[in-house]
This record gives structure tokens, C-alpha cells and sequence, in this order.
């Protein structure tokens, strides 16, 4: 099948589900991951659609993608970042990252008199009018994340001590630690994580079992995990020694 048919066949799968994977294109018109991860880079450099981590987006969803995963799991987010809030004292310096239950936990800190470095732009949007001081990680931006990420990003957060500092993951296992959908998040939560006195992994049991596409540290990279619900994969991430808070003091 030459590129004109496959590219019909992409934009049409793009258009009617907003959203492809790589793995399930591939398998649908019967060709190699390889080409179509070509494909995809070829359409994205026409401004066709817009490619993330496993495949492409509608180019119109772009700017609503990071609202949509905020917007879902609401109640199990906000019991998370509740319990969250109660580990924020006044004076300390916080880092915050991108992901989207790290990002539920500004609406209960921004009474605090409190420092926040964030590397997310609704962050810090949402705490510029508060009593909290922000500093935003420079950095190449992630349009998808909305978010800056990259060495130059890493290397702002290198220069600072965080007494606490609050991470989200794609994917969490006893046996395997922590994972991601990409490098670059990845990157940001280890360089955090080794600058900080405390690292809190604010995580929905939903992800607890699951090994995503990278697996980049073990589990003692984290001191505290929050989240919502005793589960089966909680207690073992507890049995591994993981420390984990499901409940509020």
C-alpha cells in the first residue's frame, strides 16, 4: 500500500476517533510500527495532526487534551490531593509537576504561604493570584502536557532544594517500579525527586500494576505514595516497602 492510502486511512481513523496509536494502525492496515511512525512524522510536518508519544492526535484537540485529563477521575483526584495538602506546611519550598492530579492539588495549597517550582503552565496559572509564590521551570515547552520538559528544564530544577516535592507516573508495580509514556516526564520526576527532602507519588490505584512504555526507577525513588483506594496492588506495593497513604490524619 503506497503512503497516499495509508495517509487516507490515518487522517480518517484521526478524524472519527480523535485519537490513533501506532500499534493499532499498524495491525489495521497491516505494516510495520516503523512506517507508520514515518507516516505520522510526514503528517505532522504538514500540520496534519499532531503527534504524541504513541501515535497522533486531531490537531484540534490539542489545546483541550490536558483539560480532558484533568476533568476525568475528579473525586479520586481530589481525595488524593487532599491528603496531599495536609503534608503542606507554610514555608516550604514545593516542586509540582505536570500531570494532572499533581495539578487538582493547587485549588487546597493556595491559602498557604508557601514557594512552588513547576514546570506545568496551568500550575502556574492557577496559583499566580494566591498567596503561593511560583517559579516556572524554563525550558523547551510540550504543547500536548502543556508543560516545559527537556535538559535546560532539568537542569532549572538541579538548582534548587525542595523540602517537598509532589510527582505524578504513568504506571507503577512492585516488581518493576516506576514508568512512563516518555523520557522526558521521566526525566523531570528523577531530577525532582533528587533534589527534594520528601517525594510524594500522587497516583489513583487505577495505574497501580501497570508498566508503560518506560520503566526509569525503582521504587525507593519515591518516600510517600498517596492515593485512593485500598487495592490489591497497593498492598503490595506496601509488602515491597513503599509506603503508601490511602486515607486522611
Amino acid at each position: 500500500m503506497n503512503f497516499q492510502k495509508r495517509k487516507n486511512i490515518i487522517l480518517a481513523k484521526v478524524k472519527e476517533h480523535g485519537e490513533v496509536n501506532v500499534k493499532d494502525l499498524a495491525e489495521e492496515i497491516d505494516i510495520s510500527e516503523i512506517t507508520i511512525r514515518r507516516d505520522l512524522v510526514a503528517l505532522a510536518n504538514d500540520g496534519l495532526v499532531y503527534r504524541t508519544h504513541g501515535g497522533a492526535m486531531r490537531m484540534d484537540l490539542v489545546q483541550t487534551h490536558f483539560t480532558n485529563k484533568v476533568a476525568s477521575n475528579l473525586e479520586q483526584k481530589d481525595h488524593i490531593c487532599r491528603i496531599a495538602a495536609q503534608e503542606i506546611e507554610n514555608g516550604d519550598t514545593v516542586f509540582m509537576d505536570c500531570g494532572s492530579t499533581v495539578f487538582r492539588l493547587c485549588q487546597f495549597i493556595k491559602h498557604k504561604k508557601i514557594r512552588v517550582v513547576t514546570n506545568s503552565l496551568p500550575v502556574l496559572y492557577a496559583l499566580m493570584d494566591s498567596s503561593v509564590s511560583v517559579n516556572l521551570v524554563g525550558g523547551e515547552v510540550d504543547k500536548e502536557r502543556q508543560a516545559m520538559h527537556g535538559r535546560i528544564a532539568e537542569e532549572h530544577i538541579a538548582r534548587y532544594q525542595f523540602t517537598k516535592a509532589f510527582v505524578g507516573v504513568d504506571g507503577i508495580s512492585a516488581e518493576r517500579g516506576l514508568s512512563a509514556h516518555s523520557e522526558q516526564e521521566a526525566g523531570i520526576t528523577l531530577a525532582a525527586a533528587s533534589h527534594a527532602t520528601k517525594t510524594y507519588l500522587l497516583c489513583d490505584a487505577t495505574k497501580v500494576g501497570k508498566d508503560q512504555y518506560l520503566n526509569f526507577a525503582p521504587l525507593g525513588v519515591i518516600d510517600v505514595m498517596i492515593s485512593d483506594q485500598e487495592t490489591e496492588g497497593i498492598a503490595a506495593l506496601r509488602k515491597a516497602g513503599l509506603v503508601v497513604i490511602t486515607d486522611f490524619k
